[in-house]
């Protein structure tokens, strides 16, 4: 019996779910460059728990962005501490990037990044994907110099601007 209905299947499940993670970046290659960021001037609440919930800390210092009437820039999360070493948990900062003169919202912190040579891994891919993507294709590319990703390293999400595209995720380290 199965052997007359696998296209409908294929059709009804695995095409959908295929076509889900091409739209989402799923199968975009990521570019890993040795390269200069920065300075970075950002708003940030400080995280302390599950990766997992980091999603919620970010959307309540959006919230105060909202609130204080100020322009929110780009995403950006600096991870402190290493999940793979304590069982998901991490320490963070989490917040936007904010222009030169623009005020910090109340109940944010101010944060300040330098200009520093980092290794960048680039891929244009939803905001739930990149992450993973980009931290496997910067450990492959680490692997081979005898190197491993060290903490801490710094996440940077550029919306597209548009419902329907895929924003730019960027991760960097410091060389």
């Amino acid at each position: 019996m199965f052997k007359k209905q696998w296209p409908v299947f294929v059709l009804a499940f695995v095409l959908p779910i295929l076509a889900v993670f091409w739209w989402w970046g799923g199968f975009n290659a990521v570019n890993v460059t040795e390269t200069v960021a920065g300075p970075y001037r950002y708003a940030y609440l400080d995280y302390e728990g599950p990766i997992s919930n980091m999603r919620k800390s970010q959307i309540a210092a959006l919230d105060r962005f909202t609130d204080a009437h100020v322009t929110a820039g780009d995403t950006i999360s600096v991870i402190l501490t290493d999940p793979r070493q304590a069982n998901g948990k991490v320490r963070a900062q989490l917040g936007y990037t904010l222009d030169a003169a623009a005020a910090i919202p109340a109940g944010l912190k101010e944060g300040r990044i330098e200009r520093r040579p980092v290794y960048a891994a680039r891929i244009h891919a939803a905001v739930l994907l990149a992450p993973s993507k980009a931290y496997q294709a910067l450990d492959d590319m680490l692997e081979p110099l005898g190197k491993g990703i060290v903490m801490p390293t710094v996440e940077l999400y550029r919306p597209a601007g548009q419902a329907d595209r895929i924003g730019v995720f960027t991760l960097e380290m410091n060389r």
